[in-house]
């Protein structure tokens, strides 16, 4: 889909921008188009509570009920209330595998839309259109999907194929471009635009209220040279808002360990590097072993693509095995199959102090074969074990060295050398909150933090996404910047803000109804005073 870029013109103060469009910007956009879901007058939900609830109100929208009643009782794998119930309404009981179809019905009515404005960086979809490669998501097709628009259908209209009912980021980043052209989301985003500045701007004397300014960038196409191709500029926009919604993800800034050598070529912190590293040839089952660093899928993917290749990897991260946290505890063995294969090979195939590194290394080596049975100490007397892999649990990276020895210590400060041919550095990413004030860190639930998605978000009200500390009113957030790193549970992010503003807008007309009809009545009683003021004056003359 070629999609042009809206010019951003100064004007009047719009109702509301959102800063990102990823699948969060994507949704709310959605939400704020007009797309109201209501409950279908035929449909029932599993859960019968609320179901129940649900139906106590049919004639009423979503957005207009009372959500944090809705939420009540609900449990599911996401700590915000009204992610899970959302998720419960598009997906019920997906999390036993059933495929319930949803009680919801969507309607277009363009009289509720809210004016509205995405920014971003890129095309719409965000981060995935920077995830290239094959690995499958973490999430099944159906749960990727935006409301409206069924991704496996869409797929197969595209004569692509959902293997393990999985699809690749280049699927998924291809799927949300899309779905902006198909819903007509497309005046309401304006492409190539970089946000650096979000700033409380106070009301003037001539009475309008105080709102937000936001200021950046945004790129276009300028000349066109002799050999058809045109020059790209930058040019300042600024722009006035009564909401900002913060929806640009985490992923912008890969996280770093901290410690000496970090910056030396052989150490990369995105996966991609290792991808463009096995495309150009630098890694086979004679390379010295990876050193994969972190307990995340990321991570996991990384050690499934240089075990693929036969190439050793040592694996070192900071949680237990057996850490509930870990996220490899939390996911259904059936549905992540591979996931449960690294699981178990962090398990199983531990390393053992009393075994010097290089004799792990030689171990690693000399089984890089599948075919082959593993010599290494830590799992020699297990059936399952896993080849060329050596995992280190509770441990950490104290140091790179120039000649790729790394410094490994564990919790109880035993230190280990161990000799690689590249290190990925795989803990995590942060956003890129440069436009806000000290990087958007005092909007944080910890403010003397970085702003993560698992150890510090930023601080929201649970049912309406609205930003705790901001500056003033009409500040939300949502996505990964409040926590939710699955697409399947931003979406109830969407729901909460869009849900706000269309009460707040409901509120601002009936006191503008209110004020209107005061002023009727003020208008009426004023002319009756006029009018019997007339009459006794007229009186007063006849006589």
């Amino acid at each position: 889909m070629d999609l042009h870029d809206k010019e951003i013109l100064p004007g009047e103060t719009l109702p509301v921008v959102i800063i990102g469009n990823g699948p969060s910007g994507i949704c709310l956009s959605y939400l704020l188009s007009g797309y109201t879901p209501y409950l279908s007058p035929e449909a029932t939900h599993p859960n019968p509570l609320l179901n129940s609830k649900l139906g106590e109100q049919p004639h009423l929208s979503l957005l207009e009920q009372d959500l944090e009643y809705l939420c009540e009782g609900l449990e599911g794998r996401s700590s915000n209330p009204v992610a899970v119930l959302f998720d419960s309404l598009l997906l019920p009981d997906s999390d036993f595998g059933l495929d319930h179809t949803s009680p919801l019905d969507w309607r277009y009515e363009p009289e509720r839309a809210i004016p509205h404005l995405v920014l971003g960086k890129g095309p719409p979809g965000g981060a995935w259109h920077a995830m290239e490669g094959s690995m499958l998501t973490l999430s099944l097709a159906n749960w990727m999907e935006l409301p409206g628009l069924g991704l496996k259908d869409w797929m197969r209209e595209k004569r692509r194929n959902v293997r393990n009912d999985r699809a690749t980021p280049a699927e998924i980043a291809s799927y949300y471009q899309h779905y902006v052209s198909q819903m007509s989301l497309e005046q309401s985003f304006a492409c190539g635009t970089t946000v650096t500045s979000v700033t409380r701007q106070p009301g003037n004397h001539d009475g309008s209220p105080p709102c937000w300014r936001v200021t950046g960038l945004q790129r276009r196409e300028g000349e066109e040279l002799g050999d058809g191709s045109s020059v790209s500029e930058e040019v300042p926009f600024s722009l006035l808002a009564h909401n900002v919604v913060l929806a640009t993800g985490t992923h912008d800034i890969p996280a770093r360990l901290g410690v000496e050598g970090e910056s030396l070529p052989y150490v990369c912190h995105s996966f991609w590097e290792l991808e463009a590293a096995i495309s150009r040839g630098e890694l086979d089952q004679s390379s010295d072993p990876v050193l994969v660093v972190g307990a995340g899928l990321t991570a996991a993917d990384a050690v499934l693509a240089a075990h693929h290749l036969n190439t050793p990897v040592y694996h070192a991260f900071r949680r237990s095995v057996n850490d509930p946290g870990l996220i490899f505890n939390q996911l259904p063995k059936l549905l992540y199959p591979e996931y449960h294969k690294v699981h178990q090979m962090m398990t199983q195939q531990q390393y053992q102090p009393s075994t010097p590194p290089q004799n792990h290394a030689q171990n690693l080596h000399n089984s890089s074969t599948p075919s082959s049975p593993s010599t290494s100490p830590a799992s020699s007397s297990s059936p399952s074990s896993y080849p060329g892999y050596l995992s280190f649990p509770r441990y950490k990276v104290v140091a790179l060295r120039p000649d790729k020895k790394c410094v490994l210590e564990s919790d109880s400060g035993h230190r280990t050398v161990v000799q690689v041919s590249k290190a990925l550095v795989l803990i995590g990413a942060h956003p890129n909150l440069s436009f806000l004030g000290d990087n958007g860190r005092p909007l944080g639930i910890y403010p003397e933090e970085t702003i993560t998605c698992r150890r510090n978000p930023i601080e929201v009200d649970p049912f309406t996404n609205s930003v705790v500390a901001a500056d003033g009113p009409g500040m939300y957030a949502m996505g990964p910047l409040v926590g939710e790193n699955f697409v399947r549970f931003l979406k109830g992010g969407a729901l909460a803000i869009a849900s706000d503003l269309t009460k707040r807008q409901r509120e601002r007309q009936e006191r503008e109804d209110r004020d209107l009809t005061t002023e009727r009545l003020m208008d009426r009683w004023l002319d009756r005073q006029v009018t019997t003021h007339t009459e006794s004056e007229v009186c007063v003359l006849d006589s």
